[in-house]
């Protein structure tokens, strides 16, 4: 494939950024492509940080200048050692501090002064410890790096690799092939990182760049993936990701990536509770962080992985496949078992193996004869077995087939020199160069790679190699999925009128710290967003509920209404099917008698009389605003029984109708309210409604709603509505509420 086979020439080119670049990208560009290297606090102590950096920039042949520094010393490890920055024989470019953490503000801070562009901070003792010290010493490292301008990683980070440059400026005595490979790694821990890179090593897989961020004071691993995007050097961006800090530049970053067509592989610490506010409403206990990162990031072409060993495989699937056309599978094995195997797991995963063309059926089934089975996957069987030449065709015909469009095969590389194996890989090779489609080995059991293994892969560039069906599935599925992205996704903004607006903010206002807005607060400011409501009043008497109920008509429902009650059906505050003037008046007499009897002495504002609508499903509509990933929407199967069914998708904030009709088809409910089975439609365009209009109100309340549920939203085949509305907000009250 022509991406592979350039990959390698673009580092002899020395790429440098456009003058219009970023400043982020132009600093990063100085770090990784430095003229000199200046290690701060030089010392020959065994086992010493900088002696083991210092080892490896001497072992892998840095070419530029080294320069230790340190005020004690003459000389160290054989060669001059500098008092400071003035005493340097030329004007110093990237900075390793490697002195206690207290000097290194000052470090930074006459660095820049004497001319340095970069730095690395290995030294830890700043925002991860917590006593009052380190961090101050955090606080003031973060202003002498701002004021600067120096691009700078760490601190508490082990450095980072450019291996078009032979620069290792890390920790690890692993031995590094320097092959400025197609992969670029960022991330805040150092040693998961460190065994990433080591284990693409291990299986082929060079890797160019290699950034460990540390405590993230000056650059963000959001910043590094901004910079790989444009680097024509890289094919595949792989990241380890603690947190995300800043949502708005960690989307840019990733909108670059896929602009630049390059995977972003992300591991993921899913840890983060999204506020605890938004814990008080359904919506936010069902909007876990991770869920959150995955609604956002999978829009912007993230590719998401559930440990290491799946992101190795996902990361050398796409850097030896390009994005297939389509999804249409095609398999060769030489085993009936294994074949069912491969069947399993892929239909497990969602995909399945699409018929061969009339003609590729027509020449394997005159070509294989008995004992194979002519199909997709093919068990080429006996004859191929027996006669090798006949296994190739085999492979040559499922390749060539216009109808399909990735071709697996079920085998995996030899561990020892094998000249009949070698010299058939070497032809499926050139058969994928020439295809135009992925081509990819799996090896159903993980094997390992000798020495032996990992130099004959590297010379079969045109083919995935991977290992463990289950996690090499996964990976497939995640190449379908990245073609069939949009290239750039346009940036949706909330499209409210401004009186919704005006209503957001007299309502805000009159909330005066509540923790939430009461029920009937709530369902006027989603009807102003143009979520549709039920008919309803406020009823202060039992007399004046009669009176409301007559007005809308029977069946109605009563309900409690009050801020301090937060789910109504747990203390009775709800009575349903109320068919006459005397079932309204008890209910209404029955509520406020329950209400009483509550200890925490709720404030009640009066019982709400609403039409009963009859509904074909529940659903639950809501939204989050979650700490990292900012403010999602959430649509699935509502009602008593939601956090059992978890029938739920989400999706970022804001969104457009056509987002809301794909985040409902992710759903059961969303089948169902196709016609499941028979039945009517349901109205969707409700539903739509109120996930655009959710979506907006969040958009328009930045950070100070946690959490919306709407549940139920009752939905027949003429209408939906809300019937049940409670905003959270983000105060001090509603946090206090909910560590109770």
């Amino acid at each position: 494939m022509d991406a592979q086979a350039s990959t390698a020439s673009h580092h002899a080119e020395k790429w440098s950024p456009s003058p219009d670049a970023s400043d982020i990208v132009k600093g990063i560009h100085a770090m990784l492509h430095p003229r000199n290297i200046v290690l701060v606090g030089a010392t020959d102590k065994p086992g010493n940080y900088a002696e083991r950096i210092w080892n490896n920039l001497i072992k892998y042949g840095y070419e530029g200048g080294l320069f230790p520094v340190n005020a004690k010393r003459e000389t160290i490890w054989g060669v001059p050692c500098y008092k400071d920055f003035a005493s340097l024989p030329e004007k110093p470019d990237h900075v390793l501090v490697l002195v206690p953490a207290r000097f290194a503000v000052q470090v930074i801070r006459d660095a820049a002064a004497a001319g340095a562009r970069s730095a690395t901070i290995v030294t830890s003792g700043f925002s991860e410890l917590q006593d009052e010290a380190s961090q101050r010493l955090a606080v003031e490292l973060k202003e002498a790096v701002r004021e600067t301008g120096l691009a700078v990683t760490g601190p508490n980070c082990l450095g980072n690799l450019s291996a078009g440059e032979k620069l290792f400026t890390n920790i690890d005595d692993r031995i590094v092939t320097m092959e400025a490979g197609p992969v670029a790694i960022v991330g805040q821990s150092g040693a998961i990182v460190m065994a990433i890179r080591q284990t693409l090593e291990d299986r082929g897989v060079g890797v160019g760049y290699m950034v460990t961020t540390g405590n993230e004071t000056g650059l963000e691993t959001p910043d590094l993936m901004t910079y790989f995007a444009a680097d024509p050097s890289i094919r595949v961006i792989v990241v380890y990701l603690e947190g995300v800090r800043n949502t708005k530049v960690f989307r840019e970053a990733c909108k670059a990536a896929r602009a630049a067509g390059k995977p972003v592989i992300a591991l993921k610490l899913g840890a983060s509770e999204g506020g605890r506010a938004a814990a008080m409403a359904h919506t936010g206990a069902l909007a876990g962080s991770i869920e959150t990162f995955d609604a956002i990031s999978t829009r912007e072409g993230v590719i998401r992985v559930r440990g290491l060993d799946e992101l190795i495989e996902t990361t050398e699937c796409f850097v030896h496949a390009d994005p297939p056309k389509g999804n249409r599978l095609a398999a060769v094995s030489l085993s009936g078992g294994k074949r069912g195997l491969l069947i399993d797991a892929f239909y497990s995963a969602g995909l399945n193996f699409a018929p061969l063309s009339p003609n590729a059926t027509a020449q394997l089934a005159q070509m294989l004869g008995p004992g194979s089975i002519i199909g997709n996957p093919l068990d080429a069987g006996f004859a191929a077995v027996v006669d090798p030449s006949v296994y190739m065709k085999s492979i040559k015909i499922m390749i060539d087939d216009p109808d399909t469009d990735i071709v697996i095969i079920d085998a995996e590389l030899p561990k020892a020199p094998h000249e009949l194996r070698e010299r058939n890989l070497r032809i499926v090779n050139e058969m994928a160069g020439a295809a135009n489609k992925p081509v990819v080995y799996i090896s159903a059991i993980s094997i390992g790679f000798t020495e032996f293994t990992k130099a004959l892969r590297k010379s079969l560039p045109n083919i995935a190699v991977m290992q463990g069906l289950d996690r090499a599935v996964g990976a497939i599925k995640s190449l379908i999925e990245y073609a069939s992205l949009r290239k750039e996704m346009p940036d949706i903004v909330s499209s409210s009128k401004a009186s919704a607006r005006a209503v957001l903010e007299r309502t805000l206002k009159a909330a005066n710290g509540a923790a939430a807005l009461d029920e009937v607060a709530s369902k006027k400011l989603l009807k102003a967003y143009g979520i549709p409501i039920s008919k309803e009043e406020i009823a202060q008497t039992a007399a004046e509920a009669v009176k409301i109920a007559k007005k809308i008509g029977f069946p109605v429902v009563a309900k409690v209404v009050s801020a301090d009650i937060l789910h109504k059906s747990d203390i009775g505050g709800v009575v349903l099917n109320l068919n006459n003037a005397a079932e309204v008046k008890k209910a209404f007499n029955d509520i406020t008698a329950r209400v009483k009897k509550i200890k925490s002495k709720p404030k009640l504002e009066g019982i709400l009389i609403a039409q009963q609508v009859k509904a074909d499903l529940e659903l639950v509509v809501g939204a989050s605003l979650d700490a990292e990933m900012g403010p999602v929407v959430l649509f699935g199967t509502g009602g008593v029984d939601i956090e059992l069914m978890k029938d739920v998708a989400l999706a970022g904030a804001p969104l457009d109708e056509a987002e809301a009709k794909q985040l409902i088809a992710k759903t059961k409910a969303g089948v169902k309210m196709k016609g499941y089975r028979g039945k009517p439609a349901l109205h969707e365009p409700s539903a739509v409604k109120a996930l655009v209009g959710l979506s907006n109100l969040m958009a328009d309340a930045g950070n100070r709603i946690a959490s919306i549920d709407v549940n139920p939203f009752l939905i027949n085949n003429k209408l939906g509505v809300a019937v049940d509305a409670l905003i959270v907000l983000n105060n001090a009250a509603a946090n206090k509420a909910a560590e109770q």
